[in-house]
């Protein structure tokens, strides 16, 4: 990661991260990504958690990726040790024991849901199984997110600063004159909170993902902006037209329509473990050097 003011991702991490390296496709390993910060914000909802934290943990969910792979770390620990980092890092700390409950249940409620889907005999009602507090499974979980937690501060380098996007996007919204645009203004929060599913904020800069999240809410709107050169509303933001359109398609993507065996394999690769029987499974699925289409 470069060492600037906003840690990003340099080309040669971009090209081939290490998860890809390791024989997971393009594809899976950002489906896995989503899911993962899909969990984390899941989370802290449950947790009550403030969005500061949750976007934050989200960030370094994402910049982990970048130097490690995921078959040497799961999901949902990262996730969890990105969460309880984050926590501390904007001084709104959270108990251990809360922290893995929810992401028991939240993992319970996602495989049931999904199974159910794939079932002929219908929907059964989710009921929570709580584990033991005194069973292995509690403090196997309790040592992965410590683990976790070292683990992305260590690959890191101890650099966690994130720069979050909402004040950049109030501000760029009150230079187009969009602030009296309410469902404008709810449509582009929501496309910076949907972009944290992606690792668009490790990839660009701030103003090119907030000019993003307006194009977007702009044209779904139809709210007329001012788009033929040299009089371009981006280009007072020096957010580059190929950046910003990059970073709209990474969001759209998020909303393509999946099937309940995608999203269930997806499920089913939160761990490590499962992560290494798939690529048993699929030697051939992305070998390296091979493009991904």
């Amino acid at each position: 990661m470069s060492t600037g003011l906003v840690p990003l991702a340099s080309t040669s991490q971009i090209e081939r991260t290490p998860s890809r390296e390791d024989g997971i496709p393009e594809d899976l390993e950002a489906d896995l990504r989503a899911y993962g910060c899909k969990l984390i914000h899941q989370a802290g909802i449950l947790l009550k958690q403030k969005q500061v934290a949750v976007a934050t943990a989200q960030i370094l969910f994402q910049r982990f990726w970048f130097v490690t792979s995921m078959k040497q770390f799961g999901i949902g620990d990262v996730g969890m040790g990105a969460l309880y980092l984050a926590s501390k890092l904007e001084e709104c700390p959270l108990r251990m024991r809360d922290l893995i409950n929810v992401y028991d249940l939240l993992l319970q409620q996602t495989t049931h849901s999904l199974t159910s889907q794939l079932s002929t005999k219908g929907k059964d009602v989710f009921k929570y199984a709580p584990m033991s507090y005194f069973g292995n499974t509690f403090y196997d979980l309790k040592d992965a997110l410590v683990v976790a937690e070292m683990q992305i501060l260590k690959r890191l380098g101890f650099n966690v600063h994130v720069v979050l996007p909402y004040g950049t996007l109030i501000n760029y919204l009150r230079v187009l004159g969009l602030t009296s645009h309410k469902e404008a203004c709810a449509r582009a929060w929501g496309y910076l909170n949907d972009a944290l599913q992606t690792p668009v904020y490790t990839l660009y800069a701030v103003p090119t993902i907030v000019s993003a999240a307006i194009l977007l809410s702009s044209r779904h709107l139809g709210i007329p902006l001012p788009s033929t050169p040299p009089n371009c509303w981006w280009d007072l933001f020096d957010a580059p037209w190929e950046d910003v359109w990059s970073v709209c398609g990474y969001i759209m993507r998020l909303y393509r329509e999946r099937s309940p065996e995608d999203q269930l394999r997806v499920a089913g690769m939160v761990n490590k473990k499962d992560v290494r029987k798939w690529l048993e499974d699929n030697p051939g699925a992305c070998m390296p050097g091979m493009a991904i289409t």
